[in-house]
């Protein structure tokens, strides 16, 4: 089986090394510096114990040569993925099982939902509707990623902690692809549960991403300090409940209360968010799947949100301002 990872940064390092650990069959697609490390030194995984492990791996940005693969992650931003799409489609069969491993609303949101809703687009994350030409739904695995890890420099990637990659079929049915990757997840040493409706861990990670992460690249605290003051901890509780509402109107469920969820994020501590990362770096930040997204599918449930709306609006002229869109 060939297992290829588009998006060589944190998350897909940490793939590709726990696969290449146990003898899979596994090419990385990255570009610049941190591509030329990998293909000069290998890959260095810093370890959550401190210790560094290296990893020698086929790293390209040639994915003419690649060819069609067996199963592929797409470890990219939300952002990056219709600019990639031409890189991508070289690597895309019929056969191919593709995993989307980004935060927010994923573009196949609606298919095989089972509901009233099946195979509505989402426009604000896919306008031209050119994405299910590259990639057929019928082609993708959902996935809900919880590692936290970043890149120290070119070539080496910080494993901080977490480990699990939570994976379900859009149908919610069990099928020979998803016990296969699962299997072969958790033989390389990750967390691989395998989820009947992976829409409700979707919602369950998102209620957090689109309320902490905006909040924090906004005002440039942190988590800890989010939910320990009285005026942000109450914009986020707001905005998980309008959010919360959408996810049970298109028929998903959140398992845990927005007060466990808000403790979660207060236990972790003096953590900066990726997004908050992101803005102090002057990289382009995920709005598209985790506010507009939410957003649009506010309007198609008649879900009124405007604390969300506000939040947007804020976070989307900082972005344009420092050029993070």
């Amino acid at each position: 089986m060939k297992f290829c990872i588009f998006g060589g940064g944190s998350i897909g390092g940490l793939l590709a090394a726990g696969l290449k650990k146990i003898g899979v069959e596994v090419t990385v697609v990255a570009r610049g510096p941190h591509m030329e490390a990998i293909q000069k030194d290998g890959l260095h995984i810093i370890k959550e114990d401190g210790k560094e492990e290296t990893y020698h791996l086929e790293c390209t940005d040639d994915t003419e040569s690649l060819g069609e693969q067996d199963f592929l992650f797409l470890t990219i931003k939300s952002p990056a993925l219709i600019p990639s799409l031409d890189k991508i489609r070289p690597l895309v069969g019929k056969t191919t099982t593709v995993i989307t491993c980004m935060n927010g609303i994923p573009h196949w949101y609606f298919h095989k939902i089972g509901n009233k809703f099946e195979n509505t687009k989402i426009k604000s994350l896919d306008p031209k509707n050119i994405i299910d030409k590259v990639i057929a739904p019928e082609n993708i695995v959902g996935s809900v990623v919880y590692p936290a890890s970043s890149i120290v420099e070119p070539g080496i990637i910080k494993h901080i902690n977490g480990n699990r990659f939570s994976l379900g079929e859009p149908s919610g049915f069990s099928t020979e692809r998803l016990t296969y990757l699962s299997k072969t997840l958790k033989k390389a040493g990750f967390k691989a549960p395998i989820q009947k409706n992976i829409r409700d861990e979707i919602w369950l990670k998102l209620i957090g991403n689109l309320s902490f992460n905006p909040i924090s690249a906004l005002t440039g605290a942190t988590l800890e300090e989010i939910c320990n003051n009285e005026g942000t901890e109450r914009i986020v509780r707001e905005m998980m409940s309008e959010a919360k509402i959408i996810a049970e109107k298109l028929g998903a469920r959140i398992s845990i209360s927005l007060d466990k969820r808000i403790d979660g994020a207060r236990k972790v501590g003096a953590h900066k968010t990726s997004m908050l990362q992101d803005i102090e770096a002057r990289k382009p930040i995920e709005i598209d799947s985790i506010l507009f997204a939410v957003r649009e599918l506010g309007e198609l449930t008649e879900v009124n949100t405007p604390q969300i709306d506000t939040i947007l609006s804020l976070i989307t002229q900082k972005a344009q301002l420092l050029n993070c869109l």
